[in-house]
């Protein structure tokens, strides 16, 4: 399949979970197609874009190692996004990465996930923290920010005072994490 013709695929693709779910599969089962769907959600500008970024949240957490060769395109890219429909599946997938990069068990992401790609989702988080996105992006950013603050001393400071500062003009969901983190964060170190 052509990137002209998974484009016009994923015009089918509503918000629902069963057609995210039905077009996430067909990327899994022909894995040529995960470049040609990370070069349709990265035409920040097309309504398809986010179509894409919904596709690559499911095929992600289906099977978070098919993102892996990449993660150089996927993290150079990161900051481009800005429809709040793409925002959201593709700071959920951060969030993924962070996790399985601090999990317990040994997994094909803690040898993939290089510095320079830490870097890239870490910046990106912080810009999803400071900018006017919904909750949700917000949310995975914190926790993104959160695992990664754990080898990157300078994070907690920032993200204390980010989360300190805009805790009270946010909504209940957001101060219910930002407290979680607060408190966390205050508890594993000195600040």
């Amino acid at each position: 399949m052509t990137t002209a013709q998974l484009y016009e695929k994923l015009n089918d693709v509503d918000s629902s979970r069963k057609k995210r779910l039905v077009h996430a599969h067909l990327v899994i089962k022909d894995p040529e197609l995960i470049p040609k769907l990370i070069e349709i959600l990265f035409m920040v500008d097309d309504k398809i874009s986010c179509k894409a970024a919904w596709v690559l949240e499911f095929v992600c957490n289906e099977d978070l190692k098919a993102l892996l060769p990449y993660l150089d395109t996927f993290t150079k890219n990161l900051s481009k996004v800005h429809s709040d429909s793409a925002v959201r599946p593709v700071a959920k997938i951060c969030e993924m990465l962070a996790k399985a990069f601090y999990s317990k068990e040994n997994n094909s992401v803690k040898s993939a996930l290089q510095f320079k790609h830490k870097e890239k989702i870490i910046e990106t988080c912080f810009d999803f923290m400071i900018t006017d996105v919904k909750i949700a992006p917000k949310a995975y950013a914190m926790n993104t920010l959160y695992f990664f603050g754990k080898d990157f001393d300078w994070i907690y400071p920032e993200l204390l005072q980010i989360l300190e500062r805009d805790f009270p003009n946010q909504s209940a969901g957001f101060k219910a994490r930002a407290k979680h983190l607060i408190k966390k964060i205050k508890e594993e170190t000195t600040l």
